[in-house]
C-alpha cells in the first residue's frame, strides 16, 4: 500500500524529494533515498529492490535547509494524515534534482563497488593469493 502511494506521489512530483513521515522518522525512497544518502552520508537499505533512507524527525530542519541551499525541490508528507503535504519547496526551473541525482547515483555506485572490494579482501584475508591482490591495489594507490 505505502509503495503504491509513494509511486503516485512521485508521478505527480517526479523531480521533488519526497520526505515521508512515518512515526518518529522521515523516509525517502528510490532516487530520493540515493540523493539523501549522497548528501548526508546516510546508509541505504534495499527492500523489494527499492532503496530506502531514513532519519529522525528532529533532523528535518537541517535536511530541509541543506536541500534548499542546493535548490532541490521537496515535499514533506505525513503517512498518519493520509499522506497530506505539510510543506513544499519548488524552485521551478532552478530545481537541481536531476543534476544532484546523477551525481549521487554515480557516487553511490562507486561507493558500493569500493565496499564490495573491501569486503572481498576482508573475507579472503587468510587466503594464499590475497597478498598479491593487496600488492596490486597498493601499486595503484602509490603509483603517483
Amino acid at each position: 500500500m505505502k509503495e503504491n502511494i509513494i509511486k503516485i506521489i512521485k508521478e505527480i512530483h517526479p523531480n521533488d524529494i519526497v520526505f515521508l513521515k512515518v512515526g518518529q522518522f522521515y523516509h525517502c525512497y528510490g532516487k530520493d533515498a540515493i540523493i539523501l544518502s549522497y548528501l548526508f552520508d546516510y546508509s541505504l537499505k534495499k527492500y523489494n529492490n527499492i532503496y530506502d533512507c531514513g532519519f529522525p524527525i528532529t533532523s528535518i530542519n537541517k535536511i530541509a535547509t541543506k536541500v534548499e541551499e542546493l535548490k532541490i525541490n521537496y515535499i514533506v508528507v505525513n503517512k498518519a494524515d493520509n499522506y497530506e503535504v505539510y510543506e513544499e519547496q519548488n524552485f521551478k526551473s532552478e530545481n537541481k534534482y536531476i543534476v544532484t541525482y546523477n551525481k549521487a547515483h554515480k557516487y553511490i555506485n562507486r561507493k558500493n563497488r569500493i565496499t564490495e572490494i573491501y569486503n572481498y579482501l576482508m573475507e579472503n584475508i587468510n587466503s594464499e593469493n590475497i597478498k598479491e591482490k593487496i600488492n596490486e591495489v597498493e601499486d595503484i594507490l602509490y603509483e603517483s
